[in-house]
């Protein structure tokens, strides 16, 4: 519609920046509407739903939150150094429920950089002694012979050697080593080819030590490495225009946003991508707040590497709450969704009522209301992962598929996903 207006009027200024990802100036209404997606998140304080992404999001964005942002890194503060120096030397691990994967301390390190703070003392010491220790447990598990796979995944293994670099903190060439070779064989033991978002996170990270000049005779496989992924992002686009699909597309364009690569038509690629985005989130298609985090600083021309040398004087515009419409009561619509659980014995199927727009997690609860079905979620930075369902637990290499009838696997999270009337979701037992 107005995107496309503005698509045929920036291919042909491409011609020159073709090698260059440039991302087209965006309405700042929209980027506003973007943000306020992002201000419910901040009023919740509780370790169990603090998120720093959305923290950093905020910060490498045109947009501020004012003393909300303040609170929010404070409460940041406050729960992670509670939760994860309390317990540094205590080998119980009855309670890691309660802790912050090293996933999301990751993250906290980056709200940390983002804030133009460097980590540091007796209790930073100790932060990054963890996130030290986790790459070399990690290490280990994925072995010499890197026959092995992480115990979480080379995503966080990747998010961990970033936020490192950008707090000028050193990491082995053996532990880039095994980043490295993964991308140079694109190969998981289990899942096959490395995901989109995974291979971005690589290439930042990759990026970062380089520019920081860390790790020098590592440098050359690094180059190489950058190269690979960013070809095998390109190679991943969509007829639409997203690079594997509308998630993981701001991470691929935070990587591509620091890249060059002659002879490439990158420039067009990167609006081709910008332009499915938009169109995805002017539909309401997505609502996941994390992704929504690491579009913001794409669309400020910034990118996670940004860290290194963050501009904290940069001005932004303050964000204002979403004003809420007040519409004539109606009733609301109820519609039927089929939900069907065959992995398990006996197999569950019920048709659920709920009112139009409900997630799948809305769903979930009510089946769960109505007896006879029950459920069981973990937190996550990209919303509740389901991790049990009707009593049966996700054991190791096993997740519970999202399947909407009769074969296609969701895209989004029970929390994001809303079905339409009729829709018949299945929850699959899958091993991989």
């Amino acid at each position: 519609m107005g995107h496309l207006g503005t698509l045929l009027f920036l291919l042909g200024a491409l011609g020159a920046l073709a090698d260059i990802c440039n991302i087209p100036e965006v309405d700042s209404t929209l980027v506003q509407t973007l943000g306020q997606h992002l201000l419910p998140g901040m009023d919740q304080l509780s370790l169990e739903h603090l998120n720093p992404s959305l923290y950093v999001g905020l910060r490498l964005s045109s947009l501020e939150a004012g003393t909300k942002e303040d609170l929010y890194l404070h409460s940041l503060k406050l729960s992670y150094q509670q939760s994860l120096l309390g317990s540094a030397s205590s080998d119980d691990n009855s309670d890691i429920q309660a802790k912050p994967s090293m996933g999301q301390l990751a993250l906290y390190l980056l709200a940390l950089r983002s804030n133009c703070e460097f980590v540091g003392g007796r209790k930073g010491d100790r932060l990054v002694s963890q996130l030290k220790r986790f790459l070399e447990d990690e290490k280990r598990a994925i072995g010499d012979h890197h026959k092995g796979h992480p115990h979480t995944s080379y995503y966080q293994y990747g998010l961990s050697i970033l936020a490192l670099c950008v707090h000028q903190k050193r990491v082995h060439d053996s532990v880039v080593g095994k980043l490295l070779y993964a991308v140079e064989h694109d190969h998981h033991p289990h899942q096959g080819h490395l995901s989109v978002d995974t291979m971005a996170m690589a290439g930042l990270a990759f990026t970062c030590l380089k520019r920081s000049h860390f790790n020098p005779d590592q440098r050359n496989r690094m180059t190489l490495a950058i190269r690979k992924v960013q070809e095998k992002i390109l190679k991943a686009q969509t007829p639409e225009g997203h690079f594997g699909n509308v998630y993981s597309t701001p991470l691929a364009l935070q990587l591509l946003v620091t890249s060059h690569m002659p002879g490439v038509e990158l420039g067009i690629a990167c609006l081709k991508a910008t332009t499915a985005l938009l169109a995805s989130l002017q539909d309401e298609a997505v609502q996941n707040v994390l992704m929504i985090s690491q579009l913001l600083p794409v669309l400020n021309q910034r990118s996670y590497v940004d860290l290194i040398s963050p501009d904290c004087l940069a001005p932004r515009v303050m964000l204002e709450p979403a004003v809420e419409t007040t519409s004539q009561s109606q009733v609301p619509e109820v519609i039927h969704v089929m939900l069907t659980v065959p992995s398990v014995w006996p197999p569950y199927t019920r048709s659920i009522s709920v009112p139009a727009g409900s997630s799948l997690e809305d769903v979930l609860k009510k089946a769960q209301e109505l007896g006879g079905f029950m459920y069981g979620t973990q937190t996550t930075l990209s919303g509740p992962y389901l991790t049990s369902v009707m009593g049966k637990e996700v054991g190791e290499r096993e997740f519970w598929q999202l399947i909407r009838a009769p074969d296609t696997p969701l895209q989004q999270g029970i929390a994001d996903y809303r079905p339409q009337d009729r829709e018949t979701i299945e929850l699959r037992l899958v091993i991989w």
